[in-house]
């Protein structure tokens, strides 16, 4: 394919790969909704985590599930997966970069994005817990009604959250309202709640290996909600089974983007980069894997990106926990 021009120079429709003329992606229908009428919660979820099952009906099990309560989601008590401590290698070995901006050359990405994540180098990380889910909406409400934030998410037209998105992820918000959710919890539940640091979020995506993207090397389009093949909007959280980390995470890679706790500064001996965000932004607060309106070039554990001054930056964040 041949290189496009850089996303962020284009309109958000043209970003995304879409046409000006209507798009329909079907992924709700009432086919898919029909046979699940009735059933208990425990039952939708089974359904909503069935890998044999069409994304489809995943979706429908996911949004009966909204409506009538998700078992899953506890805005007190999110579910978290143990990451062990280990010494990894994170970052990506100065001599692919090239390789990897050309392989991503269609969808407009620059060598200097992904110097930003060179070079390879070795950190230490302590063990720690990460959400199994990035936070919802439903949980983003518990905190909003609580403390009467100003931060309220673009994605909630005219600031009215959407019941029937209650289990997909809360977007767009600021870095700050992520640290301060991340401390009401901590203090509501007595827990030492915060975001992951970069070095803990791509450590918990990849499981330390080195692989390209939390499911192994190769890029696969149905194993995450991004832009090319999902629905052009959220889907539940946890509908992208296979797609999950070798520590049981969901949704690490598209979705929604995720804040670390980290602003962008170079890693040890790499170089500096001021590319178009620094550029807009001045700095900024690093984001991670890659969402619904953007392609799989993001949802690489290795990728470091950041909030953009555009419609199509969907950013959400999910906690982690200091043992």
């Amino acid at each position: 394919m041949s290189a496009r021009a850089n996303p962020n120079t284009l309109g958000d429709r043209e970003a995304m790969g879409l046409p000006e003329t209507f798009v329909h992606r079907p992924w709700l229908s009432p086919a898919a909704c029909r046979h699940l009428y009735g059933k208990a919660p425990d039952e939708l979820v089974a359904a909503l985590e069935d890998a044999a099952l069409p994304l489809a009906e995943r979706c429908a099990a996911g949004a009966l599930l909204a409506l009538l309560g998700d078992p899953r989601i506890d805005p007190l008590a999110p579910a978290m997966v143990e990451v062990p401590g280990a010494r990894v290698t994170l970052g990506l070995p100065s001599e692919r970069v090239e390789e990897v901006a050309a392989a991503w050359s269609h969808v407009g990405v620059l060598a200097e994005w992904i110097a930003k994540e060179t070079p390879a180098h070795e950190v230490e990380i302590a063990g720690f817990s990460l959400a199994r889910y990035p936070v919802t909406n439903l949980e983003y409400r518990h905190f909003a009604e609580e403390t009467n934030t100003r931060w309220l998410p673009t994605s909630w037209q005219f600031g009215i959250y959407p019941a029937h998105l209650a289990n997909h992820p809360v977007w767009t918000v600021p870095p700050e309202a992520a640290d301060a959710y991340a401390q009401w919890l901590g203090e509501r539940t007595g827990r030492r709640f915060r975001l992951p640091t970069e070095a803990e979020w791509e450590y918990a995506a990849g499981g330390g290996d080195g692989r390209e993207y939390p499911w192994g090397e190769h890029w696969d389009p149905h194993l995450a909600n991004t832009a090319e093949a999902g629905p052009l909007g959220t889907t539940p959280v946890g509908v992208h089974g296979p797609g999950r980390s070798p520590f049981g995470a969901d949704d690490l890679a598209g979705n929604v983007e995720e804040y670390v706790a980290d602003d962008y500064r170079p890693y040890p001996g790499g170089p500096h980069i001021a590319d178009d965000l620094l550029r807009e932004r001045g700095g900024y607060r690093i984001a991670r894997g890659g969402s619904f309106t953007r392609f799989g070039d993001l949802a690489r554990c290795r990728r470091r990106h950041g909030r953009y001054g555009k419609a199509i930056y969907a950013m959400g964040f999910r906690l982690a926990e200091t043992p």
